[in-house]
């Protein structure tokens, strides 16, 4: 069964998006913490079902630019984006749009798995329940067990969903938070370095996940390991001190690269 979004009625987004549109549409994205400007100028569309990396070196604005998508940088003191980014064709930075509803749409994903201090039952059903998305006990039940097929978790944990999900290895416990984000139905899940706590066999899990989902969602991923953006993404963008430098298919941007920055930081020259 594909996942559909979220019935939710505040919503101004619309349900699927219309195929001559990108999922997002970024013009003159210019982020701030303070005085300081970290993010210059951005222009890109970034598609849907489909995965989007974001490389460069510490620093140089990929996780600032990833949760733009989510406003999460409105938490951040100081902070503040300006710029147009569209989802679906709707402004998310206008004064109409909810941040919550927002984040119900756009699902995340951080550095580190971060489970509620809750069984993994409850991980997984705390979304649904405050969206009111299950009208009886039996539907979230449903949708608990969906969500950990969709992440690959089910059958590891079946017969454990009252244990805690801190009781999980760490690779375990990033799936429980990808179904957690995948619970609300999101349309979007942002990635943040999500395999950079995980061992070989987590990773490469993870990344098996990651090309499952990538049919139903538009997945932005950040990522140090460019051999990881190679294999699990369609698009690249390259960030350099704040400014996109380039961006297009994965295998141009690794093969033959526009920009010498680009081909500096991916030959290892620079990082």
């Amino acid at each position: 069964m594909i996942d559909q979004p979220a019935p939710l009625a505040t919503s101004p987004f619309n349900t699927s998006s219309p195929a001559r549109l990108p999922k997002f549409r970024c013009r003159n994205v210019q982020a701030y913490y303070g005085k300081t400007r970290v993010l210059h100028g951005i222009d890109v569309d970034i598609p849907d079902q489909s995965v989007t990396a974001l490389i460069g070196p510490s620093g140089c604005g990929k996780s600032t630019f990833l949760r733009v998508f989510n406003r999460m940088n409105d938490t951040i003191p100081n902070a503040r984006v300006t710029g147009h980014v569209e989802m679906d064709g709707i402004d998310i930075y206008s004064d109409q749009i909810d941040p919550t509803v927002l984040r119900a749409r756009v699902g995340m994903v951080f550095q580190k798995p971060n489970p509620f201090p809750k069984s993994i039952y409850d991980n997984v059903a705390y979304g649904p329940r405050i969206h009111g998305l299950a009208d009886y006990a039996g539907e979230l039940d449903d949708i608990v067990e969906h969500s950990l097929r969709r992440a690959a978790l089910w059958d590891e944990v079946k017969d454990r969903l009252g244990e805690p999900g801190t009781s999980l290895s760490n690779g375990q416990q990033q799936r429980l938070v990808i179904a957690r984000a995948i619970a609300i139905r999101p349309e979007v899940i942002l990635m943040d370095e999500p395999a950079s706590s995980l061992d070989p066999i987590a990773t490469a899990r993870l990344e098996q996940l990651i090309d499952e989902l990538k049919q139903n969602y538009c997945i932005l991923i950040v990522t140090h390991s460019m051999a990881q953006a190679a294999r699990v993404s369609e698009h690249t963008g390259f960030f350099y001190q704040g400014a996109l430098v380039e961006y297009g298919e994965t295998n141009q941007i690794f093969t033959n690269p526009v920009d010498q920055r680009t081909q500096d930081y991916i030959t290892g020259r620079t990082g």
